[in-house]
């Protein structure tokens, strides 16, 4: 589908090439020749994401029993080549550059500094990291957390620590005295725990990588497979030649869901063939997808109507309404007084458009549906996946094989942590089995998400934050705001592989503490130890590193989460803080016994290929909600984003690029966009610059139109033409971070909404608000 006329050879930006083919083969081998890894990276990738060997650090989609030849995907091995480099930032590194200097590096240029090698003290005095011991470290550590109120302190966890690291630092803050324990699924996928939660019992997605193999119509919402998780275009690919068709919504135009060339395939990379992914593709206005679900629903009702009438058999399952929901009348109610014009107005999208897609959904047996940030980073993020939900339950495609929903997350374990019990909502942990288990009295306050935390860091209620990989301060919205807060906490304690921003904004003492990567070999007392994860769907892998570390400094993130807790709190008989580094068989034991019903025989199914499954009850057609039914929600509202349009304000979409993973910035080349050598980019439709009184290549800002009186701006943005919907603009993450407040997030989960930012455009604005 085009956008408002354009065509393919307009004059927007844009990439003639499919996903996958050539393109990636060459961006693999740029990549590997910047970070010149060891000839010891060629191994890893064979054995990436296969049972018995290495698991991604980057994307957490399924990794199959039968593995393909490479079952790794651009971004992946590029997540790996970048682990592995040969760079070092060394504490002579630290020696020659003062903190306030490195504030000005671009992300791309600190990272590149390579592995850090030693645990370093930031010396305030001088204004530079030192190199300290662990002891020293460690001791520090417990010293300052035993001064500091547990309610006061921040413990923060990035999504790729394993299961056996989660569990023991989520043990670690309880046995300290909170649960204050926001990760990086606060700031993604939240609203998707919340969200289905409720509506269906269940906070994670019901598929399963068979699902695929039987599905006749796969749905994508929001989500950018091409950049963010492109070995699902394999599944994809796979399901396209076996006639399943495939309806994409996004407002964006993206290559992964448009055409796939795989690199696999002798023929496909010989011939130039490639693979269409999508049959139908609707960008519709950022925002937009209440609007537009509910179209779909009120042409799947129209239809059941009209076939009744005239054959008397259904076109929704009336059975499964009625013997696993509630709510269907009111809803339908609900959709049928929605008007068409307010459909066509919120979506920018046609009725007939919407028919289009809504006979793909009516034809099709089984379908699946697949979604991103799209839709969950919306002020009204848990209405967008309430529609979806009403959408799917109509014709009962949840709890059947070849259905089902399925979000797709990021980081490679953040769905794992919080099965283990990373959670600052003590319901969702199993407080009285933690309680017998290891002889003391949790915590029972609910704690601190991303939001709260930040909330009480600028308010000064915070005094320390510990935070177990990522990089935070870079990853939050109103970054200036945070970034000087910041410095007022005590201590501030940084676990990771590499340098980044968050490294440098540092409270009154400070400690940078460099640790394994997954793809390194981990010895302890018992040998060379395993680690687990989860995937998004649900399943549990091993995982073995075998690679030399980068240091003989480093230790694991087990050892470190288990280091600080025994400086930190008293001893205790039943938590054998020394026993579980030396055999992470023990940690794995005891989630076992915290989780028998999931994890029973844990260490005996590390390595079943393709996972083990730990059970979804809705899979089942459980539905562990309030009525013990699956819910329908009448629509409230038809516009996800959380403000009106007005003359002059903008519907700034957040985005990364191809060449990035989250906040991690491989390198200039968003080759499947067609930006190539710059990140400083405003992506706006051809007729809004003209309309709005600006030229492709000036250089202009933003400036947050969200009504608060706050000054927030980002300047040094190029104009340039992309197919866009009209009224939306597009820049990247986390540059943009700065424009977002604090307080506009998803109003159940606090999911910080960057996919519909307020904002207004700045001509003629200079470099600011970046670093």
């Amino acid at each position: 589908m085009s956008v408002d006329g354009l065509s393919d050879d307009d004059n927007t930006v844009h990439s003639d090439q499919p996903s996958g083919g050539w393109g990636s083969v060459g961006s693999m081998a740029r990549i590997m020749g910047e970070e010149r890894p060891s000839p010891a990276v060629l191994n890893t990738l064979r054995r990436q994401n296969k049972p018995g060997g290495f698991m991604c650090v980057s994307c957490a989609w399924g990794k199959p029993a039968k593995p393909h030849t490479f079952e790794f995907c651009e971004n992946g091995a590029k997540a790996t080549i970048w682990e592995l480099t040969s760079r070092r930032c060394t504490p002579d590194f630290f020696a020659e550059h003062t903190v306030s200097e490195l504030k000005g590096w671009k992300d791309y240029d600190l990272e590149q500094q390579g592995r850090l090698t030693h645990p370093m003290r930031y010396d305030r005095a001088t204004d530079r990291y030192v190199p300290c011991g662990w002891d020293e470290a460690f001791t520090a550590i417990g010293s300052e957390l035993r001064g500091i109120a547990p309610d006061q302190t921040v413990f923060y966890s990035s999504g790729r620590a394993s299961l056996e690291t989660s569990y023991l630092y989520a043990l670690f803050a309880r046995l300290y005295g909170h649960n204050n324990l926001p990760d990086s699924s606060n700031m993604c996928h939240e609203t998707t725990s919340v969200a289905l939660k409720k509506l269906i019992g269940s906070p994670v997605g019901t598929c399963v990588l068979d699902d695929f193999e039987s599905c006749n119509a796969i749905f994508f919402f929001g989500q950018n497979t091409g950049s963010n998780s492109p070995r699902l275009l394999h599944p994809l690919q796979d399901a396209v030649k076996r006639g399943v068709k495939i309806v994409t919504f996004n407002p964006v135009r993206e290559k992964g869901l448009e055409s796939f060339r795989n690199p696999q395939s002798p023929l496909e990379m010989l011939t130039g063939k490639e693979t269409q992914i999508s049959t139908l593709y609707f960008q519709l206005k950022a925002g937009g997808d209440i609007a537009a679900i509910t179209g779909l629903i009120k042409h799947v009702l129209a239809a059941e109507e009209q076939r009744q009438a005239e054959a008397g058999t259904p076109v929704i399952d009336p059975d499964f309404i009625a013997r696993h929901t509630v709510g269907f009348e009111e809803m339908k109610a609900r959709v049928d007084a929605v008007a068409w014009e307010d459909i066509e107005r919120e979506s920018g999208l046609t009725r007939g458009e919407l028919k289009q897609a809504a006979d793909i959904y009516i034809e099709a047996d089984r379908s699946i549906a697949m979604y991103g940030m799209g839709l969950t980073q919306q002020v009204h993020g848990s209405e967008n996946l309430a529609a979806l939900v009403n959408l799917w339950l109509l014709k009962g495609n949840i709890g059947r094989d070849g259905t089902g929903i399925s979000p797709v997350r990021g980081h490679s374990n953040v769905q794992g942590q919080r099965t283990v019990g990373i959670s600052e909502k003590p319901e969702l942990v199993p407080l009285d089995r933690l309680a017998g288990q290891f002889g003391f009295e949790p915590p029972r306050t609910e704690g601190l998400n991303t939001v709260k935390a930040c909330e009480k860091i600028l308010s000064g209620e915070v005094r320390a934050f510990i935070g177990l990989g990522g990089n935070f301060v870079r990853a939050i919205p109103e970054r200036d705001r945070m970034e000087k807060a910041w410095t007022g906490m005590r201590l501030t304690v940084q676990v990771a592989t590499k340098l980044n921003r968050s490294h440098l904004i540092n409270g009154e003492v400070a400690f940078l503490l460099p640790c394994l990567g997954r793809s390194e070999e981990d010895l302890q007392a018992s040998g060379a130890q395993a680690v687990t994860m989860e995937d998004s769907l649900s399943c549990i892998h091993g995982s073995l590193g075998n690679n030399t570390p980068a240091s003989p400094d480093l230790k694991s993130e087990v050892a470190i989460v288990a280091g600080m807790a025994k400086a930190t709190l008293p001893p205790n008989p039943k938590v054998t803080w020394d026993g579980w580094v030396a055999d992470y068989r023990r940690i794995r034991a005891s989630i076992e016994e915290t989780y028998p019903d999931q994890f029973h025989r844990f260490n005996e199914r590390v390595f079943t290929p393709g996972g083990f499954y730990r059970g979804n009850p809705a899979r089942e057609r459980i539905w562990k909600t309030e009525s013990g039914k699956a819910h329908f929600t009448p629509p409230g509202k038809l516009r996800a984003v959380g403000f009106d349009d007005a003359p002059g304000r903008w519907r700034l979409i957040t985005m990364r690029s191809n060449d990035q993973f989250n906040t991690t910035i491989y390198g200039y080349s968003d080759r499947l966009r067609g930006i190539e050598g710059t990140r400083d980019v405003l992506l706006m439709h051809p007729d809004d610059i003209v309309a709005a009184g600006l030229r492709e290549g000036q250089v202009v800002g933003l400036a947050s139109d969200a009504g608060d009186g706050v000054d927030r701006r980002v300047g040094g943005l190029t104009v340039t033409p992309f197919r866009l919907p009209r009224g939306c603009i597009g820049s990247y993450y986390p540059e943009m971070n700065p424009l977002i407040p604090l307080w506009y997030h998803d109003e159940a989960s606090k999911t910080p909404a960057a996919k519909g930012v307020p904002v207004r455009i700045v001509p003629d604005m200079p470099a600011i608000g970046r670093a």
